[in-house]
């Protein structure tokens, strides 16, 4: 049996308090991601300008700065334009951020994100006087992008609400598949423009197109119908077969035999072209996360003000019933001994069974948005596994990323399980390890 006084004694707080405090506090949560939505999408675009900003530097540094000035210059500008807009957006949600339960994870994310944006001007800087090698400026652009793409991953960890977190999870798989992909444009372009691929190049380039599909695999899980459509006419262009067939001869021609150099550029034009059609796939899921938390919000917002009209007309005292002061609540179907009687503080029948119902409604509202939410955060969960399984391979034997990714994914086929199923373990067995 389980009984509960609707209001506490005296002057305490009742029922119908937390009934809207639980309503409330739901409503601030999608304001927050209201706010949070802007910024997410300036995250989104700077992100794609910093893409082609580091496609630009590679082919400058790639031809000892001889091409591509001008290019990369106009480029370099327009990712400043979006540098701007990002602090801008950041500067709105700044009180949400410093006054909301948000992760600590989220807040220590940004801050790393906030200080690799402190660190591109000394970047472009040494792209611009050739301190670097591709290679080099490659990998330090995306270890700032990767910054810029976990905190949408870290944002859609805190998302309570399901169809929101599906719309993040959606895109920040999306987000990373597109990384992926940029980043396969630099290494197929290093290896077109010098004639050949080694084992090493051809086995990024592999790891590469492993690690877009996985992420293309969950987006596509996520996505709506509208981002699914734009997804299978992208899959569906010309373009793709000729990447394909440049993929293969990077994967499999080996040292020994030289390739066209000239097939470095249609391959760097080819690559942009799937980017920038990636760009506008994300703009869909973007556009669909905002509209989301619009509609969720004037839900929720609605729906406050529908209960408390309900509970101020249920205890205008007319419409109780003085005359019964005692309500007693308990499991259905059970009958309430005397002894287990509350007293309500001269709360009517009618207005206790009312707002029993509601705090019944209430949880089963939330119980089946629970449900709901699980698979996105198992979806998020699997990719933080997986990552901490990777970083475990790396440090006991002394490998790189890629490397570290490849044993996992083996240690999976010959293990007939999920890649998700063999990190887990993997992780559980951190301390026996280390």
């Amino acid at each position: 049996m389980n009984t509960k006084p609707l209001s506490g004694a005296g002057t305490g707080p009742s029922v119908a308090d937390y009934v809207i405090a639980s309503k409330r506090c739901e409503l601030r949560h999608l304001e927050h991601f209201l706010q949070l939505g802007k910024l997410i999408q300036c995250i989104g675009n700077l992100v794609h300008a910093l893409q082609r900003e580091r496609g630009a530097s590679n082919v400058f540094l790639g031809s000892g700065g001889e091409t591509y000035a001008r290019e990369r210059a106009a480029i370099v500008r327009a990712s400043d334009e979006q540098c701007v807009l990002f602090h801008q957006a950041l500067a709105e949600v700044h009180q949400s951020l410093m006054t909301q339960p948000v992760s600590s994870s989220l807040l220590n994310h940004l801050a790393g994100a906030l200080h690799g944006l402190g660190g591109l001007a000394d970047l472009r800087r040494r792209v611009e006087c050739l301190a670097l090698t591709a290679g080099e400026a490659t990998a330090a652009y995306c270890r700032l992008i990767q910054r810029l793409i976990t905190v949408v991953f870290e944002a859609a960890d805190t998302a309570v609400d399901p169809s929101i977190a599906g719309s993040l999870v959606a895109m920040v798989h999306l987000m990373n598949g597109k990384e992926f992909c940029g980043q396969e444009r630099a290494v197929g372009s290093a290896g077109f423009s010098s004639g050949g691929f080694d084992t090493a190049l051809s086995q990024r380039m592999m790891h590469l197109v492993e690690a877009q599909e996985r992420c293309f695999e969950v987006f596509v899980s996520f996505a709506d119908d509208e981002a699914r459509e734009l997804w299978d006419r992208l899959r569906a262009h010309p373009r793709e077969a000729e990447i394909e067939r440049l993929r293969r001869l990077g994967c499999s021609v080996g040292p020994y035999k030289t390739l066209d150099r000239s097939l470095a550029d249609r391959w760097f034009t080819l690559m942009t072209e799937r980017i920038d059609d990636l760009k506008l796939v994300e703009d869909a899921v973007e556009g669909s996360f905002r509209a989301r938390c619009v509609d969720r919000f004037a839900e929720a917002r609605h729906a406050l003000a529908h209960q408390e009209t309900l509970i101020a007309a249920l205890a205008d005292p007319q419409r109780s019933d003085p005359a019964q002061p005692v309500l007693v609540l308990c499991e259905s179907g059970l009958e309430a001994r005397p002894a287990e009687a509350w007293d309500s503080e001269g709360v009517g029948p009618q207005f206790g069974r009312s707002l029993f119902d509601l705090v019944q409604e209430q949880a089963r509202r939330l119980q089946q948005m629970t449900d709901e939410l699980q698979s996105a955060k198992e979806a998020l969960e699997d990719r933080k596994t997986q990552e901490k399984a990777v970083l475990l391979l790396m440090r006991h034997r002394n490998i790189d990323n890629d490397e570290a990714h490849r044993v996992l994914r083996k240690l999976a086929m010959d293990q007939g399980r999920k890649l998700s199923e063999v990190a887990r373990a993997l992780v559980s067995m951190a301390d026996v390890l280390t």
